[in-house]
């Protein structure tokens, strides 16, 4: 592995300690909805009084029901969707990997409070896997990750935590420099398609390391278009790989969790930019469903997120021509944005995805504290903004909070997309197609022609 650094044991310690503890609050955070008395079905009877008023609400939880969590059903195998969009017989409306993760989380569980005690403990070594690869690629800044309020938040409000390690795995892989690139970009990009299992946008960043493996060159040619070819059939191999069987046993239940967030609408749990922006000039309420924008959503929402995607690969690519490499990590932090940015669900939790890109590339804090205060107020401010609802209260309050709050994180996203593909890394970082990173090689690699020069 090299980076122009070495991350001191104490630091690194510090990092991963604090990540624990950081997981452990939000543990405990989420169990105060946990607990007996329960439900003959196994819920809490706690969950549905407080899990908004005191904001302990999480989707490991909820889903204890209703997906064959709750009966040990593996995942899909036996399951579908009702002509309402409703699920059943095992299915959840996650990729493969994480209905597998759900699954054993729910053996040996009999009450929703067992199923987030499992879940929680599969999920929490990938938490600290990611703390050790940020730590060891950026130091003490990997402090982002480990000691601000979104891990505490959403470390076991959803599945998060796995797809974000094969994300930081896959970069932290391309420093392993003694690893000829296109056996690193190879195995990461399989990672990227085992994350793209679990939740998909892992699958967006293999098309930037593509580029960047096509433009590192081979074999005295400027671009290694069969590295690039192979990088790519890696990635869609282990996809194949993953989900073939799932396919061939039950296509119907495999199919179903696609069509599920298909037919997702654009409504007051996705935070996103389409229900609070477009939904106004509608004009229906917000608890209400209107098919016309729905329909409007649908096309809108994944032209503007390709579109977004081609915007950031054309300005990295600007960036190589002017510079002379590919900003893959960068693209990739860009991509992301767009994604967050214009899909038509922008769930809290997703605050997970961006936070190793604040870490890795040279934000300055005053972007990435006002981003935490945003995600914050949104992380409490939508929970009880719903309990006001449920209650019949007057949300007006917490409603001026989540509109600020989203709108803070449309505004700020858009200036991450740009900032991005602007900032170096923290730390330059083999493979990472930074500036400083391609001048510190050649400085340090001698060619053949110069040890002869006299």
């Amino acid at each position: 592995m090299r980076t122009d650094r070495r991350t001191s044991t104490s630091i690194l310690a510090l990092v991963v300690g604090l990540c624990g503890l950081a997981m452990a609050f939000g543990y405990a955070n989420k169990a105060r909805c946990a607990g007996a008395p329960f439900a003959a079905d196994g819920r809490s009877l706690v969950f549905d009084t407080d899990k908004n008023l005191n904001v302990c609400y999480s989707d490991i939880q909820l889903l204890w029901l209703g997906r064959g969590i709750d009966q040990h059903l593996f995942p899909f195998v036996t399951g579908g969707i009702t002509p309402e969009g409703f699920l059943f017989g095992g299915t959840v409306e996650y990729p493969v990997l994480s209905g597998i993760l759900m699954w054993l989380g729910g053996i040996g569980s009999h009450t929703d409070a067992d199923f987030l005690l499992h879940s929680a403990l599969i999920l929490a070594p990938f938490g600290l896997a990611t703390a050790w690869m940020l730590g060891r690629m950026s130091g003490a800044y990997a402090l982002v990750w480990s000691a601000t309020p979104p891990l505490v938040l959403y470390s076991f409000h959803n599945w998060e935590l796995p797809v974000v390690a094969t994300s930081v795995g896959a970069i932290f892989l391309m420093t392993f420099e003694r690893i000829p690139l296109r056996i690193r970009a190879i195995a990461a990009a399989v990672i990227l398609a085992i994350g793209f299992c679990l939740k998909l946008y892992p699958g967006i960043f293999v098309l930037p390391l593509m580029v960047y493996v096509l433009t590192r060159g081979r074999d005295d040619k400027r671009y290694d278009v069969r590295g690039a070819v192979m990088t790519g059939a890696a990635a869609v191999a282990t996809v194949v790989l993953v989900n073939l069987p799932f396919v061939l046993i039950s296509y119907e239940g495999w199919r179903a969790s696609f069509s599920f967030q298909e037919n997702r609408s654009a409504d007051i749990t996705t935070n996103s930019l389409w229900f609070w922006g477009l939904r106004p000039f509608y004009g229906f309420g917000v608890r209400e469903l209107n098919s016309d924008y729905d329909s409007m959503v649908g096309i809108l929402s994944p032209v503007t997120v390709l579109a977004s995607f081609a915007l950031a690969v054309y300005l990295g690519w600007r960036r190589y021509l002017r510079d002379g490499y590919f900003p893959w990590i960068a693209v990739s932090a860009a991509m992301l944005c767009g994604f967050l940015l214009l899909h038509k669900v922008n769930s809290p939790q997703y605050t997970l995805w961006l936070l190793p890109f604040l870490v890795l590339l040279r934000i300055r804090w005053f972007w990435i504290v006002a981003y935490l205060i945003a995600d914050a107020a949104l992380g409490v401010g939508i929970f009880r903004y719903f309990y006001q609802l449920d209650m019949e209260y007057e949300p007006s309050k917490y409603e001026a909070v989540v509109q600020a709050s989203v709108w803070g994180h449309v505004v700020l996203l858009a200036v991450f997309f740009f900032l991005f593909l602007r900032v170096p890394l923290r730390y330059p970082l083999a493979g990472a197609g930074d500036a400083d990173s391609e001048r510190s090689i050649a400085a340090n690699v001698r060619t053949p022609e110069k040890a002869t020069t006299p």
